[in-house]
């Protein structure tokens, strides 16, 4: 069929006007949507303007694609300083819905921010970001006499960081800042995206000069105040910030887990209480401090179930928490008040758990010499402890350690049965430099036995030292209270706290630093000794005695010898006699310096006799050993003050004039050699220490064997 020219030219005329309607149409369009575009924005810059005290400047804004939005520049100013940029972006995109835009209510979504930079600084007086955490108003009046609400502070920042955060984005060359006069901060995000929640990017973080590189991915629900997210060191691991500057520590990772669930704030008279509930977890957790122990604490596997409570002045970790060490479970409830004064109440469980399992979790760093161990049955903790820092004399501290079937199969990287063997012993000066090594046991000859030892020697360091030695199980708590309270007074480790069984150990196993992680390894090593019965009480005393320092490091025997270290020693050093004809004023000064042995050369005056806390010492520890038929009337009536050295020991006292500067308070005088124990028995009738380990008070203080 063959189209006449009239009928072309009718055809070409009437799709042309089709084309030239939609061309205009499509002229329409774009001219009202870049019109309503240009309104919507100015009505995001007004809403964003009236909610907040800023100034927000967007560039040229058009369309790049049917639902695509380019905005050339964008800044955000705090109106109170119109010359401190916090915002600024060289470009913005994000989709925006034709449909809503028409309708007057533009949605938009998916957006992204390019080479932006964001810059947060705070002053002595005042910040330039302050006014993004809006506090609600509260009709009642906040009590501020308790201290600070920390549940309504998180709060505040859960709300504001769940509540800008958008449901699609992504953000390329990041670049956040923070300065204050304490602290400075810098992120540099190459990439990092908000996908249906989903969360995963790229970022260096430098911290007050720390640097790290950091992976992140998770998932996000904002309106359920859900998190999951996952962050991880990239090329090594991750060292957390400020600690070091704030704590003087060192606290690394290679991955952590952080979840949260929701949380639940109740408004009420004091500000408020916020609840909430998640967990952590790492992989690869170290930690350094030179007070908690010499090499670094490390963990291969730990996480933390908590609930959290938070509210004025209070933050607790409640009831079904679980904290899991490798394999250990506990379940802890922790308390810490800051006002009316700080405190801290702590209740930890563990749940039985195999003697392997329990062992091969240990973390490194702490208990280095046990590792290896091995038995069978189960092992439990408990630990409960309440302080009050304004009545630091009510400290409450109860612990223990209890095996089911246990018994002991392997030793670890020490043999505890050494005790009872012969075995080299090297000693230190306090600088760390070897003194000697020598041979305990009988193929020693300055070895003495038990039984050659004088009772009054033994019966003197044992009322002094440790005067349940003979009954308990290792430990005695109210000692234990009773040093941690002048500790704690103090700030500093003023009493050490130790049993014989633990001075044992730390002289025979470990060394003599003072660290958390030393303490605690050395409870774990008398538990094992004590409790699985490994050396008898009167075997573990010779040894005590062998080993023990008593003088000067430097002094030099005629055989070559240096240092003052066991009984014999001892009584030859400052009486020339053997151990067995010491008497007992002769004993109770050996007992006296033991704590100090270094400072025995000021014991005497420039008259040649025994300074008045000495004298004092004398008094208290013979008074006891009466009390329980240690020594008789004749003994304690007949007690001399005076005491004559005969051996080298002489040569080595200050005898020149020197103040007696000790006050005439007895308690006070007896401070530098007060036993650590002893305090908790100048009563006769007080209720015994129940041992760490056991469940039960211990029986009345027994006797040395004979």
């Amino acid at each position: 069929m063959r189209i006449s020219p009239s009928t072309k030219r009718l055809l070409i005329g009437i799709l042309s006007g089709l084309v030239a309607v939609v061309l205009l149409a499509l002229a329409v369009f774009q001219w009202k949507r870049q019109q309503l575009l240009t309104s919507a924005l100015a009505l995001v810059k007004e809403k964003i303007e009236r909610k907040y005290p800023v100034i927000l400047t967007l560039g040229p804004a058009r369309f790049v694609g049917f639902k695509t939005v380019e905005i050339q520049g964008m800044s955000l100013v705090p109106r109170a300083a119109p010359t401190d940029t916090l915002l600024a972006a060289r470009r913005l995109q994000a989709g925006l819905s034709v449909r809503s835009l028409f309708a007057g209510r533009p949605v938009f979504s998916d957006l992204q921010i390019i080479t932006a930079r964001l810059t947060a600084r705070k002053t002595a007086t005042s910040d330039n970001y302050g006014f993004l955490i809006k506090k609600k108003a509260s009709a009642a009046p906040r009590d501020n006499s308790k201290g600070t609400n920390y549940g309504l502070l998180l709060n505040q920042a859960l709300e504001t960081a769940f509540g800008n955060v958008p449901g699609e984005a992504s953000f390329q060359n990041f670049f956040v800042s923070y300065e204050s006069p304490r602290h400075s901060a810098v992120l540099r995000l190459p990439e990092l995206k908000i996908q249906d929640g989903d969360i995963s990017g790229r970022m260096t973080a430098t911290v007050d000069s720390l640097a790290n590189k950091l992976g992140i991915s998770g998932h996000i629900e904002p309106g359920d105040y859900s998190l999951t997210a996952r962050v991880f060191g990239v090329g090594g691991s991750v060292q957390l910030p400020y600690v070091p500057r704030r704590f003087g520590a060192l606290v690394s990772f290679d991955t952590v887990l952080v979840r949260l669930d929701g949380k639940d704030f109740e408004d009420d008279d004091t500000g408020g209480r916020l609840t909430v509930r998640g967990s952590l977890a790492a992989r690869g957790f170290s930690l350094y401090h030179p007070k908690l122990a010499a090499n670094e604490i490390e963990v291969k596997r730990g996480s933390l179930d908590f609930i959290a409570t938070l509210g004025r002045g209070t933050v607790a970790l409640e009831k079904g928490s679980r904290l899991v060490v490798n394999k250990i479970v506990l379940n802890p409830e922790i308390a810490i008040w800051t006002k009316p004064s700080q405190a801290i109440n702590l209740s930890v469980t563990s749940d039985e758990t195999p003697a392997n399992d329990f062992f091969n979790s240990l973390p490194t760093g702490i208990f280095d010499e046990i590792r290896g161990t091995q038995g069978t049955g189960t092992l439990r903790y408990r630990l409960s402890a309440n302080l009050d820092m304004a009545n630091v004399d009510s400290l409450r501290f109860d612990s223990s350690l209890r095996g089911r079937n246990f018994h002991l199969t392997r030793f670890g990287e020490e043999d505890l049965n050494k005790l009872n063997t012969p075995f080299l012993q090297t000693v230190y000066n306090d600088k760390g430099d070897s003194v000697r090594t020598f041979a305990v046991g009988p193929i020693n000859p300055d070895f003495v036995a038990y039984n050659d030892v004088s009772p009054y020697l033994i019966h003197a360091i044992t009322t002094a030292e440790d005067p349940r030695f003979f009954s308990h199980h290792g430990f005695m708590e109210q000692a234990f209270v009773k040093s941690a309270i002048q500790n704690i007074k103090e700030r500093r480790f003023a009493r050490g706290g130790s049993t014989i069984s633990m001075q044992l150990v730390k002289n025979v196993f470990l060394t003599r630093q003072k660290t958390v992680a030393r303490k605690v390894e050395e409870a774990l090593m008398v538990w094992l000794i004590e409790n699985t019965g490994l050396a008898s009480k009167q075997r573990m005393f010779e040894v005590y005695l062998n080993i023990i320092e008593w003088g000067p490091s430097k002094y030099r025997w005629p055989s070559g010898k240096r240092g003052v270290y066991g009984v014999k020693d001892a009584a030859l050093f400052y009486y020339g006699k053997r151990p067995n004809e010491l008497n007992l004023p002769e004993s109770l000064y050996l007992a006296s310096i033991i704590p100090k042995p270094k400072f025995a050369r000021y014991s005497f005056d420039a008259y040649g006799d025994l300074r008045r806390s000495t004298r004092y010492f004398f008094r208290l520890i013979s008074d006891i050993m009466l009390t329980r038929g240690l020594i008789s009337n004749n003994d304690r009536e007949n007690l001399p003050y005076a005491l004559h050295l005969t051996g080298p020991a002489r040569q080595y006292m200050a005898f020149a004039p020197r103040p007696d500067t000790t006050r005439a308070v007895q308690q006070a005088d007896s401070s530098d050699f007060e036993p650590l124990n002893l305090i908790d028995l100048l009563n006769t009738g007080a209720t015994p220490d129940a041992g760490v380990n056991s469940g039960t008070s211990e029986p009345a203080p027994a006797k040395p064997p004979k």
